[in-house]
């Protein structure tokens, strides 16, 4: 199994410990420093209701020189939401973080969402690995099957 692959499928597993909800995804992300070693972790609604995964992760690295870094997600950063006025891939640009992976693109449940192509237009690298996809869509099978 690849790197790229092992650290997306932590952030899979990080996606089971989300309080469910049927209003929003279970998304796990993690920060990984360019040397290799974990940096930070998150899942949506870790700290508050409406916090997704990435920005839970970033929070906690304020002030950190993310250079190099590689954030794993679950779920394609969003490029919308109506919950904060910051989308993920709004908080993944600013911190600066210069490589993005992630399992499954988001699914049109709530919104359109373009994370990947946002943040693809700004510079970021953007792999989208699909190998842990089928995973993701079963554990947010409680949100996919209300739509």
């Amino acid at each position: 199994m690849t790197t790229d692959l092992l650290w997306l499928a932590r952030a899979v597993e990080l996606s089971r410990l989300c309080p469910v909800s049927e209003t929003a995804f279970a998304v796990g992300a993690v920060i990984v420093a360019p040397d290799g070693h974990e940096l930070a972790t998150g899942y949506s609604r870790e700290s508050g209701p409406h916090d997704h995964a990435e920005e839970t992760a970033l929070r906690k690295l304020r002030g950190v020189d993310l250079t190099g870094a590689t954030i794993y997600s679950s779920l394609e950063p969003c490029s919308r939401r109506a919950s904060h006025p910051r989308t993920c891939a709004e908080l993944i640009l600013e911190a600066g973080i210069p490589r993005v992976v992630y399992a499954l693109r988001e699914p049109p449940v709530f919104v359109e969402g373009d994370g990947a192509a946002l943040l693809t237009a700004c510079g970021v690298q953007v792999t989208h690995l699909e190998d842990l996809a089928d995973e993701v869509r079963r554990i947010n099978a409680h949100v996919l099957s209300l739509h």
